[in-house]
């Protein structure tokens, strides 16, 4: 999207609403932004001639480009911030008697340094500025014996620096000429405020157009960075995440999930161990949900579904506070205190570690209790624990179910998969004999574990099991069901290929047919008519022969189609005879070439372009025979070089392609006799001209260059005299 030139010019037009005097810097940024305005807003309606784009065209459709403005800034002040010339007669008049005085300062100081008496006297023969007026360098020693007014000296003070008395007069006229173009310049710039600050109120409202498109290009820009689809909205709470990602995780280490909420059930309850990812799940959920709600695509797969939730709240982390005196559970508890009186039917709430920080017994049950309430208030929920009691809370709650995050047993990691409908189980046994501990001790914790959580453990096993293996068989059927859309596709396109080509086949035939038809009864009514004038002149009835003669005609006359003849095969490439001269194509490397020279009876020369190469001759298919050569030829050489353009436009280029261009064309003006010529590389934002006058500069066929002038493009061109 073409964004460049719009500034942030909120804080000029306050300024100028105020009645402060913008500088040109500031002046320049609000033409900037008229322009780059204008120039985004025609390139949007281009799109909308054949992609509709409403909400796009009615905001950039309240832009207004102000010309008047934006070109009465630009007549005034250069690329660079200063004000031109141009700008008022007045300040044109002031510049010209600047230059005059300049150049007799210069002229009287000159005639001094040259003076033969006078030179020794300088430390060198140069004219310089101090303190806006002119003077020359004068040894310490003669600063007696040469009058004037000392304006500064060097680091060392053996150079003063002195103003001839012969010329402080026009030093100070031109002082005073000065201070005269400031007013002036002055003058300029407070008139360019006034007009800016009668459009206030319509370049405010550009700036925030412009503002809102630039933020709607960057969600695109950031959807397609993370390779996020665009959801579809329910406003029924229902969710459903087809592999979600969590937007700040790398893509290439995330693992992304599956989840469905609030259609079957309205409560997940997340178990399983730490660093498994169960946060990271709830904070997926939520993400994504906010995303949807703030007009983001999110990072999932097509066919994710989410709602509009009228608030989304969360309790996650820790906020122990010394200065509040909260523990642990109190930073829990005041959170999801304040959370309680704020939820209803459409609130999305996730709760991380409900009912840590207590005792186990009553943190469990003081978990369930707050799900119950947000459950029964038709709040979705999302919650993790490590909570054995909650897998069994979800069994018997209706529109609650149980998920884990999977742990492999085998490398005593997590793989941060997302198991909905089956409950984690505890791993501590696992991981402690992994790590070492002496069996007699895992055999004393196995036996005073409870029964019910070593059958849990058995149950959940057997799940996880299953769950993988129901797993595996979807995704190979997925895979098999893909391969068969695929061959159908392909089956479909060839059959729809052949039907094309069968249609045309029958139309060709039956256009022969016509024409053969169509050739067959002229022949006939050519037959009939001189029957008849036989007739006509032999009273006496026709003669046998010439009625044989015409029948034979109109048997001729009869239309038969002709049968294509069907194209013989090519005959083995290392059966074709080939010689020098011939056009042939080197198989292996797919490429045509001519033969210039044989090796061998197996073996030809064959020059490819630029490059020669020896190939056998069974990697050679013949193309063309060689042409005959003439015995005697003349060759005529004629020059078929277009005359050399006056200006080179290499808009639309990068600052690379460009240089490109203009080398080549320098190359070919300089061949041309042409001694001036023109870059044109637009105004934009100034860096394709910037990088094309930074490498002209170096160019060993540019003498000088110049921005163009009045009817040569202005600063949108480069006006290059070449040596």
């Amino acid at each position: 999207m073409p964004l460049g030139g719009i500034r942030n010019i909120r804080g000029a037009l306050t300024r100028a609403r105020l009645g402060g005097m913008l500088n040109t810097a500031e002046l320049l940024d609000i033409a900037s932004t008229l322009y780059g305005g204008g120039r985004l807003k025609t390139f949007i309606a281009g799109i909308t001639e054949s992609e509709p784009l409403p909400l796009l065209d009615e905001l950039l459709g309240q832009v207004v480009r102000l010309r008047g403005l934006e070109e009465a800034i630009n007549r005034a002040i250069d690329e660079n911030g200063m004000v031109m010339d141009s700008a008022s007669p007045a300040l044109s008049q002031v510049r010209s008697q600047i230059r005059g005085a300049e150049r007799r300062v210069r002229d009287r100081l000159e005639q001094m340094i040259r003076n033969s008496s006078t030179q020794k006297m300088l430390q060198d023969p140069i004219i310089t500025i101090r303190n806006d007026r002119f003077v020359i360098p004068v040894k310490q020693e003669y600063r007696h014996s040469f009058g004037g007014i000392v304006h500064d000296q060097s680091a060392s003070g053996a150079t003063l620096f002195i103003e001839p008395g012969s010329v402080v007069t026009i030093n100070n006229e031109l002082r005073e000429m000065k201070m005269k173009e400031e007013r002036e310049i002055e003058k300029i710039l407070m008139a360019l405020t006034a007009s800016v600050a009668e459009e206030v109120d319509t370049l405010m409202h550009n700036v925030e157009c412009l503002a809102e498109a630039d933020f709607i290009f960057a969600k695109a820009a950031y959807a397609d960075d993370i390779k996020a689809s665009e959801p579809a909205i329910n406003d029924e709470g229902y969710i459903r995440i087809k592999k979600g990602r969590h937007p700040l995780i790398p893509a290439h280490t995330v693992v992304p999930i599956d989840v469905e909420l609030g259609k079957h059930y309205t409560t997940i309850v997340i178990t399983g161990p730490n660093t498994g990812g169960k946060t990271v799940s709830l904070k997926t959920i939520g993400l994504l949900s906010l995303m949807a709600m703030s007009g983001m695509q999110v990072p999932a797969d097509e066919g994710t579904e989410l709602t509009l939730f009228e608030g989304i709240y969360a309790d996650i982390g820790d906020e122990q506070s010394i200065e509040q005196s909260l523990s642990t559970f109190s930073s829990h508890m005041t959170n999801i205190s304040h959370i309680l009186k704020h939820i209803n039917h459409r609130s999305l709430v996730m709760f991380d570690e409900l009912g840590a920080g207590t005792d186990p017994q009553e943190g469990a049950a003081l978990a369930m209790a707050i799900i119950d309430y947000v459950h029964q208030q038709g709040a979705r929920v999302v919650a993790t624990t490590h909570y054995s009691e909650l897998k069994a809370y979800a069994y018997d709650r209706p529109g609650v179910i149980n998920a884990s995050v999977e742990f492999d047993e085998e490398t005593l990691r997590p793989t941060y998969r997302l198991l909905v409908g089956i409950p984690g189980r505890s791993n501590a046994f696992s991981i402690a004999a992994r790590l070492g501990l002496p069996e007699q001790v895992l055999s004393q914790a196995r036996s005073m574990a409870s029964k019910e959580e070593t059958t849990l453990d058995t149950m959940i096993a057997s799940l996880e099991e299953n769950q993988r293996r129901a797993e595996a068989e979807r995704r190979e059927a997925e895979h098999i069901l893909k391969e068969a859309e695929t061959d159908k596709r392909k089956l479909e396109t060839e059959l729809a290929e052949l039907e094309d080509k069968r249609e045309q086949l029958y139309q060709q035939a039956e256009e022969e047919a016509r024409r053969a038809v169509d050739k067959a009864r002229k022949e006939a009514d050519t037959i009939i008519s001189e029957l008849r004038r036989l007739a006509q002149e032999e009273r006496a009835g026709i003669k046998e022969h010439k009625l044989i003669e015409a029948q034979k005609r109109l048997e001729e006359a009869n239309p038969k189609l002709r049968r294509k003849k069907t194209k013989t095969a090519r005959v083995p490439v290392n059966q074709q005879p080939l010689a020098v001269g011939d056009e042939v194509r080197v198989l292996s490397l797919n490429q045509k070439g001519e033969i210039v020279d044989k090796v061998n009876d197996k073996e030809f020369q064959v020059q490819i372009g630029i490059l020669k190469m020896n190939v056998k001759a069974d990697d050679l298919e013949k193309l063309k025979a060689a042409k005959p050569q003439p015995t005697r030829h003349v060759t005529k050489f004629q020059s078929t070089r277009d005359p050399v353009r006056m200006e080179l436009d290499i808009r639309g280029n990068n600052v690379e392609d460009a240089i490109i261009l203009i080398d080549k064309y320098l190359d070919e003006a300089l061949i041309g006799g042409l001694q001036k010529v023109s870059i044109i590389h637009g105004k934009g934002t100034g860096a394709l001209g910037l990088g094309v006058q930074k490498y002209l500069k170096k160019h060993r066929l540019v003498k000088s260059l110049r921005y163009g002038g009045q009817g040569e493009g202005g600063i949108g061109a480069t006006v290059v005299e070449l040596k």
